[in-house]
């Protein structure tokens, strides 16, 4: 087993109980919540007669359900209103900091819990979104878990949970011009499989990573859960603490120097062990974009589609549903598939360094007039940043529509839905059939840049060419 890593020094502080299932009963040190995971958790645990045990140590917020076009209440969607109201009385009645939209913090929980300086290094971070693994680009555990976890950690702030094991990844050298974070896990992703990080955190690593911003960390970290990895995380740094620093919810003055000691204290020491170990060389990623029905499914943009008969067993039959279900033939050449939908958003990629890469390529052209493309900041900051920037009028120019703060077109939860056979290329970090709110439409994923380029072109694009200073 691993030993002297970040995770294993996190876990071991946070152990509360060693059960006799085998399990570990760890202490959650911040628990995030939103209106979909919480209304059952709440009322289990009315009916237990219990309280919050921690009320100063969860924060919710509204995401999934919110609508991003116009959010006046009540509304439209009766279910939508239903959820949004019961979290209100929920947070009301048991003393829960919500951030809503009059706080001016309203955003996706992935994208406003470290823009907040709410996730920090050393914690272990729990919330009902298996993308909860973002939060370990500052050097946190983040567990995804389900709406009955959802209720234990509101009445004990513990979980439970099996130990793993420890995949070091090592990204070195450097990418070239037009690649992104997103390439670089898409390309680990493609490398390891979708079933490569089950029973591992990954620790990420490597020149790649060390050079890369806190935004880009969280987007590789973000996706760990689709390798099969139950977390991801990238040890803290120099670029960790300046980006924590003064932000709202960061130690202060004195008490953020000597946070800065302790984070600095629980990083993998330099002899640290690990379970599996692997090394990939940054300079051979180009822009990534899937093909297929899982993030597993995916080629450079330069490349061709692969025979289903490379793939083994189970693999080989989701491959051939993969192409059935996308409409593509192996062989073909992934550029220059026509879209329909562009999106640049999700907890994945809706943070201001995505705006920009994003606006770095539609600056000066047009969205392609067949094709609707939305914008949809992570958070109420970073639409505000956004503006003040004037990111928001380059898109408006190009044609494409800039919305409020949501998960949006991430998952089909709210009004921005895929319409039958409409093809997307997406910067969300799921191309499950159905994800996008149809079950015949068909997603690809790719970078900001990979997204706006493809937007203009009006289909599957390289953007190295048409990213703009």
């Amino acid at each position: 087993m691993s030993e002297r890593t970040l995770y294993d020094k996190i876990w071991d502080s946070h152990l509360a109980a060693r059960l006799e299932s085998g399990q570990d009963q760890l202490f959650i040190g911040l628990h995030l919540i939103h209106e979909v995971t919480t209304p059952q958790a709440f009322s289990a645990l009315k009916e237990n007669g219990s309280q919050v045990a921690f009320p100063d140590r969860t924060v919710a917020t509204a995401d999934h359900i919110t609508p991003t076009l116009t959010q006046l209440r009540p509304f439209k969607d009766d279910q939508a209103e239903a959820m949004m109201a019961a979290l209100e009385q929920n947070v009301d009645e048991y003393g829960v900091r919500f951030l809503n939209w009059g706080s001016g913090m309203q955003g996706i929980v992935h994208v406003i819990g470290p823009e907040l300086g709410l996730s920090q290094p050393g914690m272990t971070i729990a919330c009902g979104d298996s993308h909860t693994s973002t939060h370990g680009a500052v050097g946190s555990l983040g567990f995804g878990i389900g709406t009955t976890e959802v209720g234990f950690v509101l009445e004990t702030q513990t979980i439970v949970l099996n130990r793993l094991k420890v995949h070091r990844i090592e990204v070195n050298n450097q990418l070239k011009p037009g690649v992104y974070a997103k390439d670089v896990v898409l390309r680990i992703i493609h490398d390891l499989g979708i079933k490569g990080g089950i029973g591992h955190a990954y620790e990420y690593g490597g020149k790649v990573i060390e050079n890369m911003s806190m935004e880009g960390r969280m987007t590789v970290c973000n996706m760990s859960i689709e390798g099969g990895a139950r977390i991801g995380y990238v040890n803290p740094d120099e670029a960790t603490y300046s980006y924590l620093h003064g932000r709202e919810f960061s130690p202060r003055e004195e008490d953020f120097d000597r946070a800065v000691e302790y984070w600095t204290s629980i990083t993998s020491d330099p002899d640290a062990a690990y379970d599996r170990e692997t090394e990939i060389d940054g300079a051979t990623i180009e822009p990534m974009v899937t093909w297929g029905i899982n993030p597993g499914h995916s080629v450079g943009i330069s490349e061709t589609l692969p025979d289903p008969d490379s793939f083994e067993s189970e693999d080989k039959k989701t491959a051939e549903l993969g192409y059935q279900h996308m409409a593509l033939r192996p062989g073909d050449p992934i550029a220059g598939t026509k879209i329909d939908v562009a999106f640049l958003g999700s907890c994945t990629n809706s943070r201001i360094s995505d705006l920009r890469e994003g606006a770095r390529v539609l600056k000066g052209n047009k969205v392609k007039s067949n094709v609707k493309m939305l914008v949809v900041p992570g958070s109420q900051k970073v639409k505000m940043q956004a503006e003040e920037e004037g990111l928001h009028e380059i898109y408006l120019e190009a044609g494409a529509e800039w919305r409020g703060a949501g998960c949006s077109m991430c998952l089909g939860m709210n009004e921005d839905k895929l319409v039958g056979y409409q093809r997307s290329v997406s910067t969300s970090n799921r191309n499950f059939i159905g994800r996008q709110g149809s079950p015949r439409g068909r997603t690809h994923l790719g970078s900001p840049a990979l997204v706006a380029a493809s937007a203009v072109e009006g289909c599957l694009t390289d953007p190295s060419g048409m990213v703009r200073d």
